[in-house]
């Protein structure tokens, strides 16, 4: 799985626990909701910047927003 994929699936857990829509997501994180669709779905290509947008908007750390086992190898698997 490509880290692009990798961070995607971790967006949309944490929103999920969080319930909290994309629409959501986007306003608290001042991104387009398409954007985060798109990021969820390992389309997009997330910068550091945002990442730390939405982790904020998601209320974790960006330790706590790595702190997962997707992240625990350091292929990319690109």
């Amino acid at each position: 799985m490509d880290v692009k994929s990798k961070i995607g699936i971790r967006i949309k857990e944490l929103r999920e626990q969080k319930n909290m829509s994309q629409k959501d997501l986007a306003y608290s994180a001042d991104l387009d909701r398409s954007y985060i669709a798109s990021v969820e779905n390992g389309q997009r290509n997330i910068s550091i910047v945002n990442i730390e947008k939405v982790s904020t908007a998601l209320g974790v750390t960006l330790k706590e927003f790595f702190n997962n086992g997707k992240f625990d190898n350091n292929s990319t698997g690109s």
